[in-house]
């Protein structure tokens, strides 16, 4: 397989777009490791602070907002507050929306991803590598904790995951949350190949959208790169680490298995990339075989907190 060393070549840097709530001290963490990356002070960062669900949290959300005030170390700083809230699904939504259609290309973060100080280099290399490879949909900066010695830097494979992403404005317009239409208009062989060949983990999460159970926005990202054929690189190993999954957000379960189970994660920021790009069969088989071993179910990320809904371990948030 050809690889190509892109560490030579300029680079257009992607705005970062972070998505925060209640969480002062997750919020600084995932602040605090963004700047310490190589690209940090080159980077403009938009911060989008979701309104209060209750009155309950509206002291902690004003705890992160004056955080975010102090701020710095980016070439810009943008924070939008809003007053009412909006819900993760449809904070992201539109975040993601406006910020790629005026930049061109994103890069995506939560309020619970810590970052390696080369995670910028790989998801920024990655975007203007595969700028015009219309095949490519997503960048990932998390992948799974298995065996990785055949694989080169990163790797393509069907599914996407959100703790920490990037993508291009003319992918992401294509986004649409429709589940009924996937119901109905799905063979059961996409079904079946989307919902990574039978193995339960998501087809799941769109028929729980449509019946009012959850409410989230990543089932269908990967729905949109499903039905055009798109692909998602990953990370040989990892870039990031979710810290999230300690039972303090809002849309989170508390698995002790997830939050023990961190990556020593990658500072490689002289990077290979395949110009071969299709699936790699031996990742998705080590995925698959990770996820039999996976015996322990956790409640997704950004499920609806009213309608939690327990599901089989998986990365969507």
């Amino acid at each position: 397989m050809k690889n190509i060393n892109y560490s030579q070549y300029q680079l257009k840097l992607a705005p970062i777009i972070l998505f925060v709530y209640n969480r002062p001290w997750h919020t600084r963490q995932t602040i605090e490791a963004l700047q310490k990356n190589e690209l940090a002070e080159q980077s403009d960062l938009i911060i989008y602070s979701d309104g209060p669900r209750s009155e309950q949290v509206s002291s902690q959300i004003q705890e992160v907002r004056k955080y975010l005030k102090t701020v710095n170390g980016f070439k810009s700083i943008k924070i939008i507050e809003r007053n009412t809230n909006w819900g993760l699904a449809n904070n992201i939504i539109d975040g993601v929306t406006e910020v790629v259609n005026q930049y061109g290309r994103i890069i995506v973060m939560e309020d619970d991803i810590v970052t390696s100080p080369a995670y910028l280099s790989f998801m920024n290399q990655a975007l203007s590598f595969y700028q015009n490879q219309s095949n490519v949909w997503h960048v990932s900066g998390w992948n799974y904790p298995i065996n990785t010695n055949v694989m080169s830097d990163a790797f393509f494979w069907r599914v996407m995951n959100c703790w920490g992403w990037a993508t291009w404005a003319d992918r992401w317009k294509h986004f649409e949350k429709n589940p009924q239409r996937l119901i109905e208009n799905w063979s059961k062989q996409q079904k079946h190949y989307f919902d990574l060949d039978g193995s339960g983990l998501f087809w799941h999460q769109v028929t729980a959208n449509a019946e009012g159970k959850i409410n989230t926005w990543a089932i269908f990202w990967y729905a949109t790169l499903h039905e055009k054929g798109g692909l998602c690189l990953n990370p040989a190993q990892s870039y990031v680490n979710n810290i999230g999954h300690d039972g303090t957000g809002e849309h989170c379960g508390n698995s002790q298995s997830l939050a023990n189970n961190r990556h020593a994660l990658c500072t490689k920021s002289q990077l290979n990339f395949t110009v071969v790009i299709q699936e790699s069969l031996d990742a998705v088989s080590a995925i698959k075989l990770y996820y039999r071993k996976q015996k322990k179910p956790f409640i997704i990320r950004a499920i609806n907190k009213v309608a939690r809904l327990t599901i089989k371990k998986n990365i969507f948030q």
